[in-house]
């Protein structure tokens, strides 16, 4: 008698379950914006380089690549679930910034040592991979530094100039 209640509780509960990982999931228009596309490279070709410097003889490198994927990987999270507007803890685009740097002048130096020193093919792999993640993130804090630049000048990132006083008004009293 329970058989005929156990298909629609299960199809319920497979439902519920979808939903629940559909949540993990970024938006269509995270995804679609300059940010989600540069995270989304970010994260794939530090997973590529990490697995070919795990296969290569250079492996002492694969950690840079695997914690910079980490790194990647949970900003792509933060930004498209907004983790970062309701966490007002970290200035994000400044720590978005210094990670953004420091990955791209990582990448750039274990690409040239395992280009130049490993003479496997893995290892030539790894370096062609870092190469490309180090444009991907320097594109990345380019974008960041721009939009922290406007910031810090007191002008949104719209792109419009910030506002400024106008050239009748005295700022000394008689």
């Amino acid at each position: 008698m329970g058989d005929i209640e156990a298909p629609a509780n299960n199809r319920s509960n497979n439902r519920s379950q979808l939903i629940a990982f559909r949540s993990l999931l970024p938006s269509k228009e995270f995804i679609s914006s300059r940010k989600g596309q540069l995270l989304i490279g970010e994260v794939v070709s530090s997973f590529i380089s990490f697995v070919c410097f795990a296969a290569s003889t250079a492996a002492a490198f694969f950690t840079a690549p695997f914690i910079e994927f980490l790194a990647a990987l949970f900003l792509l999270f933060a930004y498209s679930t907004k983790f970062n507007e309701r966490f007002k803890g970290f200035h994000w685009p400044l720590m978005d910034f210094l990670r953004c740097v420091s990955a791209s002048i990582i990448f750039f130096i274990i690409s040239i040592i395992s280009v130049s020193k490993y003479p496997d093919g893995a290892s030539k792999a790894a370096g062609v991979f870092g190469f490309i993640a180090t444009i991907i993130f320097a594109l990345d804090f380019y974008f960041i530094f721009n939009e922290l630049a406007n910031f810090l000048k007191g002008g949104d990132s719209s792109g419009e100039p910030p506002n400024t006083q106008d050239g009748d008004s005295d700022s000394d009293s008689e």
